[in-house]
């Protein structure tokens, strides 16, 4: 299952994630990354508002067939992130996980990593820091 973790504090408000979005999907405030959050299938808002069924679960992504959508803005009104816009044909667009990439673009332009693919990868390096550090206190402690 793809996902996309944002770390807020390596954000350096570059905006080469913005600029590259093929769906215009992203935008940063404040140092904080803004996204589709690929919400579970049965707390999706966007996904129980929408009319026509144009919005489904794709390999863990939140998906809108385009082709499906009427342009109702429902989902955009009901998202919680405000991820969701309606572009100039009056059709939803959102992030997809650019599910027809191995990364999402985004994870592949942020000079800082600020972006990740998967939250396992996050921990990951959260845990390597954590037991470095242990050992630097644990070398302390021994003096």
């Amino acid at each position: 299952m793809k996902e996309l973790i944002s770390e807020p504090e390596l954000c350096e408000e570059c905006s080469k994630c913005e600029r590259t979005c093929p769906q215009n999907a992203i935008r940063v405030v404040n140092g904080v990354p803004i996204f589709c959050l690929h919400c579970s299938p049965d707390r999706a808002p966007c996904l129980t508002v929408c009319p026509e069924g144009a919005i489904e679960e794709i390999d863990g992504a939140i998906i809108i067939n385009e082709d499906e959508c009427i342009g109702c803005g429902l989902c955009r009104d009901s998202c919680p992130v405000g991820a969701i816009h309606l572009d100039e044909s009056g059709i939803a667009k959102k992030c997809n996980l650019c599910l027809d990439r191995d990364k999402p673009v985004c994870v592949t332009v942020c000079p800082t990593e600020a972006l990740k693919m998967d939250s396992e990868e996050v921990l990951s390096e959260k845990r390597d820091k954590i037991a470095k550090d242990l050992e630097k206190i644990k070398m302390i402690m021994k003096y």
